[in-house]
């Protein structure tokens, strides 16, 4: 069993989001892309935003979404933020999720 539950991650994800707005997480698939490209990025040599006893990379991006620790974006959030940071278009496809790091206060 998968702990914390998809229903309690999406939840999780979804709190920031004001009532009214669309969430940015709708199902199980956007929440298991989000978190492998996150453990892809650990992978990568990444440093992980949350202390776990678990060493597998996909655990510990569960973790870190769960503890609201990295960002999930929205196709046009993460567009609007490539705009901003290079001057022109994001060169990811449209279906590629964009995580972003939060940071601790």
């Amino acid at each position: 069993m998968l702990h914390p539950s998809y229903t309690d991650l999406i939840n999780a994800v979804n709190s920031g989001v004001e009532p009214g707005e669309e969430p940015v997480v709708q199902s199980r698939y956007s929440i298991v892309i989000a978190t492998a490209k996150r453990a892809r990025q650990l992978i990568a040599g990444e440093e992980a935003m949350v202390y776990s006893d678990r060493k597998k990379p996909l655990s510990v991006a569960v973790e870190e979404l769960y503890q609201s620790k990295v960002k999930i974006l929205s196709e046009d959030d993460s567009e609007e933020e490539a705009l901003e940071d290079n001057g022109s278009e994001s060169g990811d496809s449209p279906a590629e999720t964009a995580l972003e790091e939060q940071q601790s206060d």
